[in-house]
């Protein structure tokens, strides 16, 4: 049931906004970079403007899987798992792989988005939203990355930028 056409995550927020025909259809509450916004290769920084989803990964899957190389591991993630590899950066459950649109901002060179290997993934369910604390991808909750995914198309347009939440969408109810 692919239905959105465009995805719009705000960084000033912490928040995914998915559209449908114009109409906004998804709110769900995320985690952006500790490092803030950029797009140079290395600095850890969410990267701003017109991307699109390049590749999906892990359709399938069990939820928490553990995905590493865009590969499952065959692990599922647990809080005694956490525990014997306390460094590691959680990619859990499915990625939708991100590719800029914008040749010189976040395309190719020094700012290519898909050579970043910038994804929205799902995270340990212990991991706060709203706070931004990935190493540049957009972290979401296991359940909602889930959710998300089957209504996600490949080329689908991602937005990412700094402005905060439209008053229009934050009145909205999506329960």
């Amino acid at each position: 049931m692919c239905d959105l056409d465009l995805i719009h995550i705000s960084i000033a927020d912490q928040m995914l906004y998915g559209f449908s025909a114009g109409q906004l259809v998804v709110r769900l509450s995320v985690s952006t970079a500790r490092n803030g916004a950029g797009e140079r290769n290395g600095s850890g920084c969410t990267p701003r403007g017109l991307h699109q989803v390049r590749a999906k990964v892990g359709a399938g899957l069990p939820l928490a899987a553990v995905l590493s190389g865009r590969r499952w591991t065959g692990e599922v993630w647990s809080p005694q798992l956490h525990e014997q590899f306390p460094g590691r950066d959680w990619i859990l459950t499915r990625i939708l792989w991100l590719s800029g649109l914008e040749p010189g901002r976040n395309r190719m060179g020094e700012v290519d988005t898909f050579r970043r290997y910038i994804y929205l993934h799902g995270t340990p369910d212990t991991e706060p939203m709203g706070e931004p604390l990935s190493h540049g991808c957009i972290r979401l909750r296991n359940v909602d990355m889930l959710a998300l995914f089957d209504r996600v198309p490949l080329h689908c347009k991602v937005r990412i930028d700094e402005a905060p939440c439209p008053q229009w969408a934050a009145n909205q109810d999506f329960t």
